[in-house]
């Protein structure tokens, strides 16, 4: 089954190569893609008007489409930073940035599973984030630009991510719907999608193997096609739910993350985990099997071997989708 789905990448793909705006740009012409998610504001030489004119006449003419992305812009999680001001400052940025650029969403986000472990737990983190978000909301609307929250490294479910953005607004609030950072939620992405899809502005996808350990579980983040995901049920329901988001692949493979479910000091900071979806993620883990982690070969030059190994995940993903899966409107 063909899906008239637009592909496209996320910069943090191929995070180790250090290139800039225009030069994402022209790699994103060489794979024939549609979009792509520019994921940090440092990604340009500098954030003026002109600037940013050249970048958005250079996608024009390439017919790539930009997503425009930051990272945290809750004040108190371990990401933020305060580098382009205060949370509200640092949202607006984005938001101007994302709207001289031609982008229809802001993309950001909470934290990271740590901030669970911090005073007051992911509700006060999440309560803090609304309060940020409502501040903005003027000059949101105002721009035409929607911001998307993404489920990020751990930090919330999909369920606590809906509830986020139906407390802050859903008119101007979507989410970054990211499959790799729902296995580590402890969620299957098929389940992940069918609650965050119907809110899904953007998205950050890639494969995942899970195995069990004595003390829980191991996760592994792949190529597409690489690891335990179905994709093809994947992107049948993603086109029914969100068919005019893009499919953004956010590989970031060979690095393993500890989820020790196993320990009853880790579930403080999962009270309200719900059964039956974590039974889901269970199944998951029970058909995997351990992987290698990425190691730099001896004797190579660590820097340029994980560039090409970033980049041959990556390309090798695109394949997938487009000969595989049927992604991508281009040819």
């Amino acid at each position: 089954m063909a899906r008239k789905l637009k592909l496209g990448f996320d910069n943090y793909a191929i995070r180790s190569l250090g290139w800039k705006a225009s030069q994402l740009l022209d790699y994103a012409a060489s794979l024939k893609v549609d979009s792509i998610l520019l994921s940090d504001l440092d990604v340009y030489e500098n954030h003026g008007d002109a600037h940013l004119k050249e970048i958005r006449a250079k996608a024009a003419s390439l017919g790539v489409e930009i997503h425009v992305g930051t990272l945290s812009i809750c004040p108190s999680s371990v990401l933020w930073s305060d580098r382009f001001g205060t949370p509200e400052e640092h949202l607006k940025l984005t938001i101007r940035v994302a709207k001289a650029l031609g982008s229809p969403v802001a993309r950001c986000v909470l934290g990271k599973v740590d901030d669970r472990h911090s005073p007051g737990g992911i509700e006060a983190r999440t309560a803090e984030t609304i309060q940020v978000l409502e501040n903005v909301r003027g000059y949101a609307v105002d721009s035409g630009v929607k911001i998307a929250l993404e489920n990020h490294a751990g930090d919330m479910q999909a369920w606590e991510l809906v509830n986020l953005i139906e407390e802050a607004g859903r008119d101007f609030v979507g989410a970054t719907m990211d499959s790799g950072n729902a296995t580590w939620a402890m969620e299957d992405p098929l389940t992940n999608l069918e609650i965050l899809g119907p809110y899904a502005l953007s998205s950050g996808i890639r494969d995942s193997v899970l195995w069990e350990v004595p003390d829980g579980a191991m996760l592994q983040w792949t190529a597409l096609g690489e690891g335990l995901i179905d994709f093809k049920a994947y992107f049948n329901r993603f086109a029914e739910l969100c068919p005019h988001t893009p499919v953004q692949l956010e590989t970031i493979s060979g690095r393993p993350i500890p989820i020790p479910y196993g320990r009853d000091e880790f579930w403080e900071v999962y009270p309200n985990v719900r059964t039956r979806e974590f039974m889901r993620f269970l199944a998951l883990v029970k058909r995997g099997s351990p992987r290698q982690p990425f190691e730099v070969p001896v004797g190579a030059d660590s820097k340029r071997a994980e560039q090409e190994f970033q980049k041959a995940e990556l390309e090798r993903s695109v394949r997938y989708c487009r000969e595989v899966l049927g992604l991508g409107l281009k040819s």
